[in-house]
């Protein structure tokens, strides 16, 4: 049985920012949080207050975390970024809104005394003669995971410790965020106050100049404390107490969506019952002796929850390797609801949002492949590109002393030239793509051709085939990658205005060849005509690249097939990273990283010196035994991870990654995490430091072997469209969603039955689909009850600690 959380977060925009910037705009990016844990950063969209982001994320966290935020930046090339202002959500708020969050937040100003984070680790007794209690013994002993307050990237922490109006204090630990003082303190008990009494340790950063910085304060009630007589453990700090604030709706805000998912998934023998039900109605649509699951999914299914209920599908029958027959189903059932072909899977219906999963799960690497050359030389050229004459900037053109105004006319030809030059690039590689397409990709879109071919023969249909292709591969899947790269992985940052508006016409002009209708598209926007010699040629082109797409499963190259075969749940990552790896030895003084191309794969994290020269060095993933991040004053970068692994000697072996930003350090770091998720030998903490100059430079322990000054974090990765398949987890999803719409599925199936004509006792077929049915309620209700017990067995094993601290 596994537990986790997953947090949905979509960064949708921003209004009303105030003005950071001497040219009255500002350039706002966000960085969002998991208890004061940067895991994603947005890109900056410049010269705006209303910044429109629409970035989407999953986030799977420990069931144990607090508190998600979103802190709003300036983003400033000379100088630190602004803070503009902050959204924070509790846990408790997400949990109380199971359908999820949406809409406006108000920014609030970002009070210092209210960013703490990190524990302390404390022993706290109350001391006596007999039964009468007399001292109270504080002992601190130390701190993790302290709020940077100072320049050097650390602080200089120590503990005030009061009670009764009398304080104390710790000596200053130095340029540490992870302090060890194992000092004690005593005070003499006041039984006057010990209703009311309270302890409080606070933890400080002291500053020779300026005002020493709160970093946090445990309270604890003296009269608990008198009857547990001893306390001790590790305590979350918490803020001081929260001041008004002035700025209080004039910071702007922020419009968020989120849904916060708690998992409890059983293990796999509980699944099989449904996953073979589910796969007997997929496979048994031949000769019609079973329910059609599928379509009274479809037909109950929400529109608020049909993509994610197709994502889950898709992904359960990819596991099954079912997920041909499996969309086959929704084409007929697309294909019967059809009258009119103009229509054809142009609506949001399970079947187009299934197609739409099918293609990012199955052929993101194949999108790669196909667009990111054309995507990265348009990025990289930045060329004024306009067709609308509404729309054309008119501008200087010519070397210095012989400037000229350029017509409109110039502008729109060179635009032309350049579309043309853009759409030819992007309809060669397609062209070419038909030797690389996955096999499963072609087999499915061979499917979809025949399916369509059978539902409208006539000869005044022939393109239908052909668009019921373009539909999904042009108009939902290329075309809204051109259109966001960023959304599909293949850039790292958003395009500028004048890159956003190329790739736009690009898109559109993919959009008419995929329509297969040029007329059509001059009508609505006649100044695309002059595109239409390009528009027609690459009708010709595509038709023949879906002919020879759909007939790939014909090849009886073997070496082919192999080369397209889709590796599901295969995890692959890679790319230029700079690297320093350490056996056994101190850090040296000068930046230690050199640039290697590194790969991950199901076995191993390899890298070498280019993308296609032998391998330098490789680490075999079951003997990773940590993945964490590496404090920024240590190399001077806020983007380090380390990868820390024992060799079969026994000496352990630390390797520095330096990242290029923050999004890629936690793609990394979600990858190995997720890749490492089933080793053994993991460490529970770890030094977030390095060691160097005879000591560790987070806690300035002197022994090497010393075990660590903070606890892993194993639990928070980002979801990626190369993650390997869990199906488990999918029919954990598949179950919750059938429970939820069993009745109406019962009512559904009826309703249906009568529409047609259909008596009890007509066939001997249509009572194996009654017996059916309820088979598949009898499965529900078997998993219903495995989680009822999980639930019993957790509320009295929490029952049972709770009489143990009792006593």
């Amino acid at each position: 049985m596994a537990k986790r959380s997953t947090l949905f977060i979509r960064i949708v925009e921003g209004k009303n920012l105030p003005i950071k910037d001497i040219t009255g705009s500002s350039d706002p990016y966000c960085i969002v949080k998991i208890d004061n844990e940067a895991i994603i950063r947005t890109a900056t969209i410049w010269k705006t207050l209303s910044p429109f982001w629409g970035e989407e994320y999953t986030v799977h966290l420990p069931p144990y975390f607090r508190t998600v935020s979103f802190y709003v930046l300036d983003e400033d090339s000379l100088s630190r970024d602004d803070v503009i202002g902050k959204v924070s959500i509790s846990k408790e708020l997400l949990a109380a809104k199971p359908q999820g969050v949406d809409g406006w937040m108000n920014l609030t100003e970002i009070d210092p005394d209210e960013e703490v984070q990190g524990e302390i680790h404390l022993q706290i007794s109350v001391l006596g003669d007999g039964d009468i209690p007399q001292k109270l013994c504080c002992q601190v002993l130390e701190a993790r995971d302290l709020a940077k307050k100072d320049r050097n990237g650390a602080s200089d922490p120590f503990v005030r410790v009061r009670y009764n109006g009398k304080t104390y204090e710790s000596a200053v630990v130095k340029k540490s965020c992870y302090p060890r003082w194992n000092e004690s303190f005593e005070f003499e008990l006041d039984e006057t106050l010990s209703d009311t009494g309270l302890l409080s340790v606070e933890v400080w950063d002291w500053d020779l100049v300026s005002r020493n910085d709160f970093l946090g304060k445990v309270l604890f009630n003296i009269n608990k404390l008198q009857s547990a007589q001893q306390e001790e453990g590790w305590f979350r700090l918490g803020p001081d107490k929260s001041k008004h604030s002035e700025y209080e709706g004039t910071l702007g805000s922020l419009r968020l969506q989120l849904r916060l998912r708690d998992e409890v998934v059983l293990p796999s023998s509980h699944y099989k019952p449904l996953t073979e039900l589910l796969s007997q109605s997929v496979g048994s649509q031949l000769n019609g002796n079973w329910p059609d699951f599928i379509m009274l999914i479809d037909e109950t299914t929400t529109a608020e929850s049909r993509q994610e209920v197709a994502n889950n599908l898709v992904k359960l029958f990819l596991g099954q390797g079912l997920v041909k027959e499996f969309l086959d189903v929704l084409f007929k059932l697309e294909l019967e609801k059809t009258t009119e072909p103009n229509t054809l899977f142009r609506s949001n219906s399970l079947a187009s949002k299934s197609m739409e999963s099918f293609l990012k799960v199955a052929g993101m690497q194949y999108l790669h492949r196909l667009l990111g050359a054309i995507i990265n030389r348009i990025f990289e050229e930045k060329k004024y590109v306009e067709l609308d004459p509404s729309k054309v900037e008119l501008k200087e053109a010519g070397c210095a002393g012989l400037h000229r105004q350029q017509t409109e006319s110039d502008i729109i030809q060179q635009s032309t030239i350049l579309l043309q030059s853009y759409l030819s690039e992007l309809l060669t590689s397609i062209r070419q793509s038909a030797s690389y397409c996955p096999l499963l990709i072609c087999q499915v879109f061979h499917q979809l051709y025949l399916r369509v071919q059978e539902r409208f023969p006539d000869p005044e249909y022939r393109k239908v085939k052909f668009i019921a292709v373009t539909s999904f591969l042009c108009l939902r899947f290329i075309s809204p990658a051109i259109m966001s790269p960023k959304l599909f992985h293949l850039r790292e940052k958003h395009a500028d205005a004048r890159t956003s508006r190329t790739l736009l016409l690009l898109a559109k002009a993919v959009q008419t060849i995929g329509n297969m209708d040029t007329l059509a598209c001059c009508s609505k926007e006649p100044w695309m005509v002059c595109l239409q010699p390009a528009i027609q040629q690459g009708i010709t082109q595509l038709k023949d690249f879906i002919n020879k797409l759909v007939n790939c499963h014909d090849s009886e190259d073997l070496e082919l097939q192999t080369r397209m075969s889709l590796q599901c749940g295969t995890m692959e990552k890679e790319g230029f990273l700079f690297l320093h790896r350490t056996k056994d030895k101190c850090m040296p003084m000068t930046s230690p990283f050199k640039k290697y191309y590194v790969t991950l794969s199901k076995d191993t994290l390899s890298y070498s010196r280019t993308q296609h020269s032998k391998k330098s060095s490789s680490i075999s993933l079951p003997k990773i035994r940590a993945v964490e991040k590496v404090e920024e004053k240590c190399f001077g970068s806020a983007n380090v991870m380390q990868i820390i692994s024992s060799e079969d000697s026994g000496l352990q072996e630390t390797l520095y990654l330096d990242c290029k930003s923050v999004n890629e350090l936690n793609h990394w770091l979600s990858a190995l995490r997720k890749a490492c998720s089933h080793n053994t030998n993991t460490m529970s903490c770890y030094h977030p430091g390095t060691y160097k100059a005879d000591r560790w430079s987070c806690c300035h322990q002197k022994e090497k072997s010393d075990p660590g000054c903070d606890k892993t974090r194993h639990g928070v990765t980002l979801q990626e469209w190369y993650d390997p398949l869990d199906p488990d987890l999918e029919a954990q999803l598949i179950y919750q969603h059938l429970r939820s719409v069993q009745h109406a599925m019962r009512d559904k199936y009826y309703k249906l039955r009568e529409q047609q004509g259909v008596k009890e006792a007509d066939s001997v077929r249509e009572m194996k689909k009654v017996d059916g049915l309820s088979k598949l309620f009898s499965v529900l209700q078997d998993l219903h009850d495995a989680h009822a017990a999980v639930e019993e067995e957790e509320r009295s094993k929490n029952k049972n600690v709770f009489l143990e601290l009792q006593t």
